[in-house]
């Protein structure tokens, strides 16, 4: 799909966090800010932790070595939450 395509200006620029969330600055101007509460390890990590962040995937990505989590800025951009615990264990939830 040529609407899916990753483009150059979706690199990732910076990371700010706040109390709730986070918000991602894009090369192309964009901010990107999403809740704590859609990644659980970020929701439970100190700020330490939060703070200790690189980019990956040649920029379009965002790596927390302390948290082994690591999120896309497609991913960010489709609005893609953490699946649910269940979810991935291929149960059902609640």
């Amino acid at each position: 799909m040529a609407g899916s395509e990753i483009k150059p200006g979706e690199r990732v620029k910076d990371v700010h966090f706040g109390d709730d969330a986070f918000s991602v600055d894009l090369l192309d101007g964009r901010t990107i800010t999403v809740p704590y509460a859609w990644y659980p390890r970020l929701l439970h990590a100190s700020p330490e932790h939060r703070a200790n962040w690189r980019p990956c995937g040649g920029g379009f990505g965002i790596h927390w070595p302390d948290l082994d989590e690591d999120l896309s800025t497609e991913g960010l951009l489709r609005g893609a939450p953490a699946p649910r615990e269940a979810e991935q264990a291929g149960g059902r939830s609640n």
